[in-house]
């Protein structure tokens, strides 16, 4: 069973993953729940399976006996310590969740999610969905993480889905558009590609360290929600590594000059 300590299992996960999103569940509470999560999967021909911190650990026997034999996901799943972490080579990011949440987020609904998702993988991109912990769903701090909100429209007063139906709700809305991809609306040039999380997550830490340096994010109770709107705000630009790197540069100049001064 691969984690993040083998290099050569890791790279079997992204062959076998290439042409499909990653699936992310974050601090899964039980086995049972991954295990039965991997074999929706397999049903829709998704492989790529990402756990950030579960809590009964990995691997896990409980996981392989309800995977219902679902091995080439178990086998090659990867274990993170952060959400970060498990994104960081995706460059497209849905955070599934029922709650409204108290930041501007784009909100799709899986058939959206998934036009776009094969719109964006057949142009060479990587990207996942990411999924919360049984419990309570996903934390402001994952969802910040994503691209835009994935909720599906459900009994508005019993909206509770378990682990594998959400990952078999957004599979099955990928097997059933597997055919069906849009045409491209977005031309990328040859010598740049969208930026992906780590580098976007590296300008994010860069502008805010040069921030907090100078002031701006002084007062301290508000820091956190400044610095998602912050996240937000270029979450949304869809920046592509050579702006990611315009971008940098432009706040190490910036910076040169105020410390001239």
């Amino acid at each position: 069973m691969a984690g993040t300590d083998s290099s050569q299992r890791n790279t079997n996960a992204d062959l076998l993953s290439t042409d499909a999103p990653a699936i992310i569940l974050v601090a899964p509470q039980l086995g049972e729940n991954i295990g039965m999560a991997a074999r929706a999967m397999l049903n829709c021909g998704l492989t790529d399976l990402r756990l950030v911190k579960p809590r009964d650990g990995w691997p896990n026997l409980a996981a392989v006996a309800a995977s219902a034999d679902a091995e080439t996901v178990i086998e090659n799943t990867r274990v993170y310590q952060t959400t970060r972490d498990a994104i960081a080579n995706l460059e497209l990011v849905f955070a599934t969740t029922a709650r409204p949440r108290d930041m501007t987020k784009r909100v799709v609904t899986p058939e959206q999610a998934t036009n776009e998702l094969h719109e964006f993988i057949a142009d060479g991109g990587k990207a996942g969905v990411l999924f919360g912990r049984e419990s309570k769903g996903l934390i402001n701090d994952d969802v910040v993480l994503a691209d835009a909100v994935l909720s599906v429209p459900l009994n508005p007063s019993f909206s509770s889905l378990n682990l594998a139906q959400a990952v078999y709700t957004i599979g099955y809305e990928w097997v059933r558009h597997r055919d069906q991809t849009p045409p491209s609306e977005i031309s990328y040039p040859k010598d740049t590609r969208p930026g992906n999380k780590l580098e976007l997550t590296h300008l994010f830490e860069h502008l805010e360290a040069e921030l907090e340096d100078s002031g701006f994010l002084r007062i301290e109770e508000k820091r956190p929600t400044m610095a998602r709107n912050l996240r937000n705000m270029l979450g949304r630009a869809g920046l592509t590594e050579q702006e990611i790197r315009t971008l940098r540069g432009v706040i190490t100049s910036l910076v040169g000059k105020r410390k001239k001064r």
